[in-house]
């Protein structure tokens, strides 16, 4: 869904209407975090989804473990694209690499941490990779809040991004890009 952002900010940018990045990505980032919730609910019984549907139980359970601690990197997973498809549209990518790399190079110490020396096995892979989500979250954040870079496509929160009359041009792009890409 965040693919809307390609086309919302990209016209926006084209236009040197900069403020309205800011706003584009507001609103995504609340119409991903709104949709992340009945998500989160389905991953939350993917164990009992799965038995359901006839799979092994014990298999069932293991991976409904799994992607249960895996709901909080699905609302960071919402956030990165939405920061990254901002940053791209300014054509700022260096930022984007940078907390990717860094993310990375803390992931690989935690994951062998959560994984083998914490003895949660599995569930230490699934809580290690929510982590690394919310760490690069949390490093665009930081990048777009004070990099002069961004002062003119980044002027904090607004009420406008809420305008209920904005949400449904928002939409009409989003779902069919993510109907596309799934």
């Amino acid at each position: 869904m965040a693919s809307a952002l390609d086309t919302l900010c990209g016209q926006s940018y084209g236009a040197k209407q900069y403020r309205m990045l800011g706003i584009h990505m507001q609103r995504a980032m609340f119409i991903l975090m709104t949709v992340a919730i009945p998500l989160a609910i389905i991953w939350a019984n993917t164990g009992s989804i799965l038995i359901f549907l006839g799979q092994d139980p014990e298999i069932s359970r293991e991976a409904g473990n799994y992607a249960t601690l895996m709901v909080p990197s699905l609302f960071a997973y919402g956030l990165l694209q939405c920061l990254n498809r901002f940053l791209q549209t300014q054509n700022i990518v260096f930022p984007m690499m940078f907390s990717s790399a860094v993310t990375t190079l803390l992931h690989l110490p935690l994951c062998w941490i959560m994984v083998y020396k914490s003895g949660l096995g599995s569930r230490g892979a699934a809580i290690a990779n929510s982590i690394s989500y919310w760490i690069n979250v949390t490093i665009l954040s930081l990048y777009v809040k004070f990099s002069p870079s961004c002062k003119n496509t980044w002027n904090g929160f607004s009420k406008e991004a809420l305008a209920p009359y904005n949400i449904p041009i928002f939409l009409k792009l989003a779902i069919p890009s993510a109907v596309m890409v799934w």
